[in-house]
């Protein structure tokens, strides 16, 4: 299938990106906004208020009709993780069969520790669950700089046709069958990014960061690996690629928290001026799932009791120091 018609739900600052890479890719596009404010702003501007500067398309129809945007051939869901449940049950009975809902929220919803997969074929079951992650900031596939990412979809064949209806000169799509793998890399690797950000708030240095994202990704390969994903989906770009991203640049919104509280400042304060990150929702349930399957995750465990005020940053710092030493694997 071409899938020509494609609609993004979530017209944020990813939502506007995709969309605005959908069209490049010569596909008619329409993005769907619930927020009034937003709407209005692109109503009247046609840039959204959480990109700003970014003009969308003359192309792109906007709408705020969800039953209009649901008659498209493929959807991209951009909304927050903890919102999808929520959207996709507004969209299933609109939906025409087997129509594919890609995802492009990374995390694990809390309260039912699903994963965004799960949540579509629950919440949307006349839908087929697919996920796009990978190393990507808005503002730079917005631009049209060079982005590489993973969509994943059960099917191979329909991963394949996804990732060819999306894809553009700058923005190369991978396809996978790996649904689980690419939906765990980017959930787990936003919890890594803020204990990232923590070490660079409080200076420890390259070194340590090094160190620190090392381990964490041995900590995302044994979490994926318990949970079904498989090891070269692991090492590719929605895992190792977007791990590598996010806890490197103050672009990213869990880096940016971690730096915040690395700081001294408190989660409550860092949510009022600077909004809040993904990673934050996931981190306790991520921890649960891990104990679920015995998986030893301390750099999680540490960012969870850093959020929930159990432990100080200090603490956090100590607890990862003094750990047994023990051989490499």
């Amino acid at each position: 299938m071409s899938f020509d018609h494609i609609a993004v739900i979530g017209a944020g600052a990813w939502g506007s990106a995709l969309a605005l890479t959908c069209a490049r890719a010569g596909r008619r596009v329409t993005l769907w906004e619930g927020n009034e404010a937003n709407a209005a702003q692109l109503a009247n501007k046609r840039e959204s208020l959480f990109l700003p500067g970014v003009r969308l398309d003359d192309s792109i129809v906007l709408t705020t009709d969800l039953a209009g945007a649901a008659r498209a051939q493929a959807i991209l869901l951009v909304v927050p993780a903890q919102a999808v449940s929520a959207v996709a049950t507004a969209l299933s009975p609109l939906l025409a069969a087997r129509t594919p809902v890609i995802v492009c929220a990374k995390g694990i919803e809390r309260g039912s520790k699903k994963f965004m997969s799960e949540l579509i074929a629950e919440c949307a079951p006349n839908a087929v669950p697919a996920i796009l992650s990978g190393p990507s900031f808005a503002a730079d596939v917005a631009r049209g700089l060079p982005t590489a990412v993973t969509l994943a979809a059960q099917d191979a064949a329909l991963a394949g046709e996804l990732a060819q209806a999306v894809g553009s000169a700058t923005f190369r799509p991978y396809h996978s069958s790996d649904l689980r793998g690419v939906e765990i890399g980017g959930a787990a690797k936003n919890v890594l990014a803020i204990a990232a950000g923590v070490v660079s708030g409080r200076g420890l240095g390259a070194s340590a960061s090094a160190a620190l994202t090392t381990r964490g990704f041995a900590e995302l390969v044994r979490f994926g690996k318990a949970y079904g994903a498989k090891p070269d989906t692991l090492m590719g770009l929605s895992g190792l690629g977007d791990l590598l991203l996010t806890c490197s640049s103050p672009q990213s919104r869990n880096f940016s928290f971690g730096v915040n509280l690395g700081r001294g400042q408190r989660p409550d304060e860092i949510h009022r001026t600077t909004g809040l990150a993904e990673g934050v929702f996931t981190a306790p349930v991520l921890l649960e799932k891990a104990r679920e399957r015995s998986v030893d995750m301390p750099i999680s465990s540490a960012v969870a009791a850093l959020l929930a005020g159990t432990m100080s940053v200090d603490e956090a710092i100590e607890s990862l120091l003094t750990r047994p030493l023990k051989a490499e694997a």
